[in-house]
């Protein structure tokens, strides 16, 4: 395959990541118009987000071992067709109900697309092109979180809620007519799939989340532990969802803490921040998401220099300053008004994080274990997302903005101690 062929497959692999991820924060700017039309109860609002991000995150493990098993682009295909499909329904629903059902199945068929983008980058490309391509999906990943409550209050604001589900349709309707230009790969030695495993953290992973959407419930978040146990337990004796390899040092795990807590701040806040504009400050949709806007081209410049210049002559280690200009943005949410300079600050610190962390994670990745490895690098994200939007949004509700300021800065901070010396 030529260059310019490559680089065009790479734009759509791109832009199916873009839409699948945008998807886990273009509705919380929407979600009180949802609120206003379906009726429901107000603890709906962060189910509308939750209902995606779990579901995308609990099987994007899978995802990534059936394209090992019945190939990456076939795979793909699969996961962007039902994406369309469940994406239309959510944009035709007429009650709380259908909507949140409709969302488990836009994020199941999603954790089919995303895994696919690293085993496939990793065939179009090698040697330093490789690594060019593989930095892209950080900025990508990162911006069409930030990016998703600007669009969705844009799209609301001009024609409905329904929109921010509709534009999909077009969007994925491209990627399969253009996901031609893709080669077909598999792992050469088929892994079974692993259902029992996928239950078991399926369960476990929910019963300690449903708690934090909800209200607190020990008993049950016990049980989830216990089933996560159980999990961990039938992964070392015969299950083979995560490849145990990918523990084989520190660095790997480490990689996995930093993401839950670097996202659980960056897409819970942004569910915070939408909420503190349109409850408190009585701002329109439309007002709410350009308000974010900062956010969004702060982390669109920086991982740009971060990607062309920073990464290349001073390494990963430029991720403690993205740590840094987080927590400082963080922390002018609370003192400064208007809030777009610090929002612009918090950006340009998550693009000079997001950059460095995908490029050191990756790196540490065999070709044996990228099905697993992509799936469990984004399970994870996705699954920080979803705390971050239970625990942020729950203390916001609770004590207000500065007590959910403070919460995101510890958690920054902790992502920052747990890359320490095994990252960068």
């Amino acid at each position: 395959m030529d260059g310019s062929r490559r680089w065009a497959a790479l734009a759509v692999l791109l832009v199916a990541e873009a839409m699948n991820l945008l998807d886990t924060t273009i509705v919380q700017v929407a979600a009180p118009a949802v609120y206003a039309e379906l009726g429901g109860s107000a603890g709906t609002i962060s189910f509308y987000t939750a209902g995606y991000t779990l579901p995308f995150a609990l099987f994007l493990i899978t995802g990534g071992r059936l394209g090992d098993v019945i190939g990456r682009r076939r795979t793909f295909r699969l996961g962007v067709t039902g994406f369309v499909v469940a994406s239309a329904l959510c944009a035709a629903a007429t009650t709380p109900a259908f909507l949140l059902v409709f969302r488990v199945l836009q994020g199941t068929f999603a954790a089919l697309v995303i895994p696919q983008t690293i085993g496939l980058i990793r065939v179009l490309f090698d040697g330093p092109a490789r690594a060019r391509a593989l930095g892209t999906i950080g900025p990508v990943m990162g911006l069409a979180a930030v990016s998703g409550p600007v669009l969705g209050g844009l799209l609301t604001h001009a024609w409905s809620w329904r929109a921010v589900f509709l534009v999909n349709v077009p969007l994925g309707l491209a990627v399969l007519v253009a996901s031609g230009l893709l080669v077909e790969d598999r792992a050469a030695t088929r892994p079974r799939l692993d259902l029992t495993g996928t239950a078991l953290v399926a369960l476990g992973a929910g019963l300690v989340v449903y708690p934090l959407l909800t209200h607190w419930n020990g008993y049950l978040v016990a049980a989830g532990v216990v089933t996560l146990a159980v999990f961990v337990v039938h992964q070392r004796v015969r299950g083979n969802l995560i490849e145990r390899s990918l523990f084989r040092d520190g660095g790997f795990p480490a990689a996995l803490v930093t993401s839950l807590l670097f996202f659980a701040v960056m897409t819970g806040l942004t569910q915070v921040m939408v909420l503190w504009l349109q409850l408190t400050e009585n701002v329109d949709v439309r007002t709410a998401g350009l308000t974010l806007l900062p956010w969004s081209c702060g982390l669109a410049v920086s991982s740009l220099v971060a990607g062309q210049w920073l990464v290349p002559r001073y390494g990963t280690r430029i991720l403690y300053t993205g740590v840094g200009l987080l927590t400082v943005g963080v922390i002018g949410l609370i003192f400064l008004r208007p809030v777009l300079v610090p929002l612009g600050v918090a950006g340009l610190g998550t693009g000079l994080f997001t950059v460095p962390f995908f490029t050191a994670a990756l790196d540490r990745v065999r070709p044996a274990e990228t099905g697993s490895a992509s799936g469990l690098l984004n399970a994870v994200q996705q699954l920080g997302g979803t705390v971050g939007v239970s625990v942020l949004t729950a203390v916001f509700l609770a004590s207000g903005l500065t007590a959910a300021c403070w919460t995101a800065v510890a958690l920054v901070v902790a992502a920052g101690v747990a890359a320490a010396g095994r990252l960068a």
